[in-house]
Order: structure tokens, then sequence, then C-alpha cells
């Protein structure tokens, strides 16, 4: 543990892939390590970080705050906030060692013992997409062994719907990139099969298990309010993304609060969005029933926080995304969901790629998830230590000097 007496400094920042992930790593003088995850879409990222070392090193990183004032400026929209989203990471996980307590003690405190989590990173890939395709696909992640309580699915322009010939009125521009937007109309049919798909899964998952729907995005207005008002008698948990999301570096608030005073069904955005700053508008407007900053986008832990606190403020609920983080992402995210206000409802599961990946991480409950929850650990920084011997065989060539 440090003391104030002794001040640390941050004397490097360094990048290296393991698996697929990324991972950010914050050296101090004192020998106190912290680590920052990157998700696995952003394999680009290292340059972005090593932009933010002229600012930071020199710097106490237990001064959180102080650090992030001179970086957050350096953060865009998603993918551009990952290297600033996963340097604060590193920097509460340091805090937290030199103090010898969790993340969560230094965010105000823990407010519950176990965290819910709905499937995210734990889906079926669809190559049909009929009401049975779509049955079928929350049937297995209802029967995995993680006892989700809430499973989410990716339907019209969240999937390959949108390519099938018909689906929509606007063009189709294939891209190689994740994210690439498609928009237009929906045709009469795809519309009415949207719902049907709808009304297959609830079949499966019945009053006990609660989905939540993502679609875009990509919906014209016009059709995100009727498929709202359609799907009003299945009780949805929500409507993600429809208009924008992902990667679209812009909110459109006022196009959502349209929706969301058409509809009593709850309409979510927020994945893509940097910094507090940029939800001011869909929380103040009451654009929506749920927003969903991603860790390891928005800006940080802290970012995350207050987003949540002045969410809860406006009546908003929070449901944290992170399909993509990994491993670490998992711990960042119990961390800060842990000390959330009750406006809170479930984080998206990471995926883990590949599966070894939680293997190199000492620390995490097992089974990680139990009846749809991770219990809340209590050791310091982000609570999980890298298994230096097994994560070095697995660094590249260039990153060999990662860990030393």
């Amino acid at each position: 543990m440090i003391t104030k007496a002794q001040s640390m400094k941050i004397t490097e920042l360094r990048v290296a892939t393991i698996g697929e992930n990324p991972i950010v790593r914050v050296l101090t003088d004192a020998g106190i390590s912290g680590y920052g995850p990157v998700e696995f879409t952003k394999p680009y990222i290292k340059p972005h970080v090593m932009h933010l070392a002229d600012a930071l090193i020199g710097m106490d990183p237990t001064d959180v705050e102080l650090c992030m004032l001179k970086i957050r400026q350096r953060g865009a929209f998603k993918p551009y906030g990952a290297a600033v989203s996963a340097v604060e990471i590193a920097l509460w996980d340091i805090a937290g060692r030199a103090a010898g307590v969790p993340i969560y003690k230094l965010l105000g405190g823990k407010v519950r013992d176990r965290v819910r989590v709905y499937n995210g990173g734990v889906r079926t890939q669809m190559t049909s997409f009929q009401p049975e395709d779509f049955a079928n696909s929350v049937r297995r992640m209802k029967e995995a062994p993680h006892g989700f309580t809430i499973v989410k699915q990716g339907i019209g322009f969240h999937s390959g719907m949108k390519r099938q010939e018909g689906f929509h009125l606007g063009e189709t521009r294939p891209s190689p990139f994740h994210g690439a937007l498609d928009r237009g109309l929906l045709t009469e049919r795809s519309f009415k099969h949207l719902v049907e798909c709808v009304v297959a899964m609830k079949s499966v998952l019945g009053d006990d298990i609660g989905l939540a729907l993502d679609c875009g995005p990509g919906m014209a207005v016009s059709d995100a309010i009727r498929l709202g008002r359609a799907l009003e008698p299945y009780n949805i948990m929500w409507l993600e993304d429809m208009i924008t999301g992902d990667y679209i570096p812009y909110v459109n608030a006022d196009v959502y609060r349209e929706v969301s005073r058409a509809t009593s069904t709850p309409i979510h955005t927020g994945e893509q969005i940097y910094l507090r700053q940029n939800f001011k508008d869909l929380i103040e407007r009451k654009a929506v029933s749920v927003v969903g900053p991603d860790p390891c986008d928005v800006g940080g832990l802290a970012e995350l926080k207050w987003i949540a606190e002045y969410a809860d403020l406006h009546g908003i609920h929070m449901a944290p995304h992170g399909i993509a983080d990994g491993a670490l992402g998992i711990a960042a995210l119990v961390q800060v969901c842990a000390a959330l206000p009750d406006n809170y409802i479930a984080f998206e599961l990471p995926a883990i790629r590949p599966a070894w990946w939680i293997d190199l991480l000492d620390g995490f409950p097992d089974p990680l998830v139990k009846d749809g929850f991770i219990q809340v650990w209590n050791r310091p920084g982000l609570g999980v230590d890298f298994n230096i011997g097994k994560a070095q065989a697995y660094l590249a060539e260039a990153d060999k000097g990662f860990f030393d």
C-alpha cells in the first residue's frame, strides 16, 4: 500500500494484444501497474494510446481526475474514445492497488453484492432469420448454464436480416467494416416478419426471462414508432439503437424523443457515445428510457458512473454495453456496476475470445455467472491479476516485454 507521502509517478504506457484483445498497461515508479481493456474490434489501438503518453508521464496516477483532464479532449465517439477509456480504467486499477481497496470503494462504495448480467457475448450465430431460428437461438441462451434472467437478441438492422432481398427500401452497401450503416423504410412484409420473430422468441422465454432487442441502427422514425407500438403487448425490456448507435458519431436525441413519446416500449441507446456531455440531451429531454454506455468507449468507469447518477435523477435506467470488452472488461464492469444507483438493470456480458483468455486472470469467481449474476469480489483494484507465466506464452514476439 502506498501512503500519500510515498506518491508515485507514471513512467510508461504499453500496449499488447493477447488473443484478440488489446490490453493497455500503465507503469509507475513504485512498481505498481494498472491494466485497461480494449474491445477486440479495435486491434489498431496502440498509436492512439501512445499519443497520450506525453500528457501522462510524470503524473501521479492516483490523481485520476487530474490525469483525465489532460487526455479527455483526445478522444471521440466510438471507436476513438477507446484509448482514453482504457487508460482511465488502468489508472483506477493502480489507485485501488495502491490504497489496498477495490475500485468500487473509490467510486463511492458498492451498493450490491452481486451484479446482474445479460447474455451479450453468449450468442448463437444465425444464417437464417425465420421465426423458428430466432426461437431456437433464445432457447439455447435460456438453457445456457449462466442462468440469464435477461436475453438480448439482434434483429432487423442489427442482423443479417438487413441484407436479405426486400427487407427495406434503401440502398444496401456492402462494407468490410463492422458498423456499416444501412438505412431505409421497412417493407410491409419485413415489418410483419419482425413481429412474428419476436412473438416466436417470447413463446420460448415466457414471463420468466426478459427479452431485449438490438434493432439497428438504421430504422426510420415511422418504423421505429410502429415497431414499439406493435410490441407493447409483449413487455420487451428495451428496443436498442433503432435510429443511431454502434459506430454512428452523433446522438439525434430529438429523434429518439419522438419515438419514446409515441410508445410505452422502452427505448435504449448509447454504446457509441463518448463522455457524459454527449448524454446530456438524451437524459434531460428524456429521449430514451435506458442508456447503455460502454466503459471501454465512454471515457472509463467514473464517466459511466456520472452518467448513471444523472440518468437516475431523470428516471432513466442504465444497462451498460460491453459485448467485445473481453475478460478484463468483465472485471471493469463488475467494479463500476457494483457502485451504480438503483436505476441499474444489468450489464452486457462481454465475449471471452478465445475461451482460454479467462485462464490468464486469477481472481474470478467460479462459476463466473450463476443464476444470471456475478458475485462482486473485494480484492484491490480491478481485483484480478494476470498469471504472467501463462499470459507470456500468448504474446506476439514484438510484445514479449509487455510484462517486464
